[in-house]
């Protein structure tokens, strides 16, 4: 009875691990957070095409903080009256989708 039980609790954790592998669930999951990829800079640091963009596109806007990744992407921390968000852009101050 034992050898019967052991058996079925086997065969039971084999299909969840087939079943598993079969929907491609991975148990390990490891997020990453844009902040991660971007580092603090001044904002005397951003190129005068994302300014002049920012001028642009938000004339109210203030940056707060700005930060740039290894692929020269900026993300600004800014506000607009009470209003807080965040905007990406490249060194050429175009605008990109996050």
């Amino acid at each position: 009875m034992k050898k019967l039980i052991l058996s079925a609790a086997i065969v039971l954790g084999g299909l969840t691990t087939t079943v598993a592998t079969a929907h491609n669930v991975n148990p390990i999951v490891k997020s990453v957070s844009v902040a991660d990829e971007y580092t603090e800079i001044k904002l005397e640091e951003l190129p005068a095409a994302v300014t002049e963009a920012l001028k642009k596109a938000y004339p109210d806007a203030v940056v707060t903080k700005a930060y740039v990744n290894e692929k020269k992407e900026y993300k600004l921390d800014v506000k607009v009256g009470d209003k807080e968000g965040n905007l990406f852009a490249d060194a050429n101050g175009n605008w990109i989708q996050k």
